[in-house]
């Protein structure tokens, strides 16, 4: 195997990053090459991601490879889900994209259910319900005779929309497509029903391409800026999560999967759709995955309420000295529930924090250390829920959890969370969107041929370290507490 230089861009909902990824003898090698923010854009009491800034980081990131004299073999980029972008017929953008914490679509749902109910969007579609989800943003944006859906000559959902600025080229990848609440998980199209109620059709699209598919090469103006020559970019798995997901070193079927950023991702990876009653009541949700998988998993609000916090607080205060001083605080001294509506995006979240405690009849946290073993625990507990919904509904038994991302690195939550579910943790790859991104790209190029191969190369390139079960008693106590201030 000839060593070759993947360029990956990898965006969140709070940074980017720019990596490279070097294989090389069926091991890979990352670095990252450059870092940027991703804030949330407050104007005139709407959020706005600034898609320009993006597309900036992106050309500085291809500047450096070319000032390193990198020789790339292809880009990929994978972002957060939902959220898109727009142009018109001179194929200009149409003002900056909706984030989707804008709180346009909080009543969006239900309005929208009163020309399609509830249950029959969810069973044509398999996706969790959540007021943000795409077919909620457009019918907002219907609703409110809005000029982005009159002028829109096409829709892009934002890894399809930043590769158009690199390419020219208009795309819909699956399995961001997936996460938008109007794809027909079974025929893997768009539904024209849910098109019709938001005033759009399939026209408004681009060409649909599944992960690992050449969308084009870099434009003369991008060459001409980066000093680049015309490299392909590549349809990896646009959704960040399903690019972290190709990325689990699994060995079998028999696991589940936890996403660990902003948000939690938790899951399990099946064939065909998981789509009845049982799955519609517990708002569970199918999204596209690699090889024609589909990845069955809940939305949680991961590390959201911390990074929230954090803002509040000491900005010298790094992560080990909050998880040192959460170590050091009162076991279960308050739980909290991280998907509770008042999370979502409160002024001041320790306020949050604070007031929820109080209105369930437990003690406030006093000290950041406790506000940190609050949200810890509380992650934790809510973990046990769902990967309790889980075993109830996969169609094998489910052993452990893999635990993927960022947060595959925070230790005390790692252990927490081995207590919590009383089964094995096995962590790592931190940086399981990069390397599923990077492996997509080398599909798409033919140096690995399936998901199966992609995961033996990871296995060769990661050190996993596993987490065991402890003090089962006490968190079961834990656990029913939780259970009882989350109702």
């Amino acid at each position: 195997m000839n060593t070759q230089n993947f360029f990956a861009v990898d965006i969140g909902a709070s940074s980017g990053r720019t990596i490279i990824g070097t294989l090389d003898n069926g091991v890979l090698k990352i670095e990252e090459l450059t870092r940027f923010a991703n804030p949330l854009i407050e104007v005139n009491g709407h959020f706005y991601w600034n898609i320009l800034s993006l597309y900036e980081s992106i050309i500085a990131g291809l500047k450096k490879a070319a000032q390193e004299g990198i020789k790339i073999s292809s880009i990929g980029i994978d972002t957060w889900g939902v959220d898109f972008i727009a142009i018109d017929k001179n194929k200009e953008i149409i003002g900056m994209p909706y984030a989707y914490r804008d709180p346009h679509t909080l009543d969006a749902p239900e309005n929208f259910f009163k020309l399609i109910p509830r249950k029959d969007v969810y069973m044509a579609t398999g996706i969790q319900i959540m007021n943000f989800n795409s077919l909620f943003q457009f019918f907002t944006l219907n609703k409110n005779n809005s000029t982005l859906l009159k002028e829109a000559e096409k829709i892009m959902f934002m890894p399809d929309g930043l590769s158009y600025l690199l390419t020219g080229e208009v795309v819909m990848e699956y399995t961001i497509a997936s996460t938008s609440q109007m794809l027909n998980p079974y025929k893997k199209e768009p539904d024209s029903k849910l098109l019709e109620k938001v005033g759009l059709d399939q026209s408004k699209f681009g060409r649909f391409v599944l992960p690992g598919t050449v969308i084009g090469n870099l434009s003369e103006s991008v060459c001409r800026q980066t000093g680049l020559e015309s490299i392909p970019v590549v349809a990896v798995a646009g959704h960040d999560t399903a690019s972290a997901v190709a990325s689990v070193p699994a060995e079998d079927e028999c696991f589940a999967y936890l996403s660990s950023g902003t948000w939690s991702l938790m899951g399990i990876e099946v064939k065909e759709p998981i789509i009845n009653e049982k799955t519609y009541d517990l708002n569970f949700t199918n999204e596209g995955g690699v090889d024609g998988t589909i990845r069955f998993l809940k939305n949680i609000c991961g590390m959201w309420l911390l990074e929230q916090c954090r803002k509040e607080w000491d900005a010298n205060l790094t992560y080990p000295d909050l998880i040192d001083q959460a170590s050091k605080s009162e076991p279960f001294k308050c739980l909290v529930n991280p998907d509770a509506e008042v999370f979502g995006n409160p002024t001041i979240m320790t306020k949050a924090i604070s007031e929820y405690c109080s209105n369930t009849g437990q003690p406030t946290p006093q000290t950041i250390g406790e506000y940190v073993r609050c949200i810890f625990e509380s992650l934790a507990l809510r973990y046990k829920e769902i990967f309790t919904h889980l075993q109830e509904l996969a169609p094998f038994e489910i052993n452990k959890l893999h635990v993927i991302g960022g947060g595959s690195k925070n230790n005390l939550l790692n252990q927490f969370t081995a207590n919590a579910l009383n089964v094995p943790i096995i962590t790592g790859p931190s940086e399981a969107t990069a390397i599923g991104n990077i492996m997509l790209q080398a599909k798409a190029l033919g140096i690995v041929d399936s998901l199966c191969d992609m995961r033996k190369v990871i296995n060769n390139s990661v050190c996993p370290e596993t987490f065991l079960p402890q003090d089962a008693e006490i968190w079961n106590k834990g656990y029913a507490k939780y259970l009882k201030i989350s109702k």
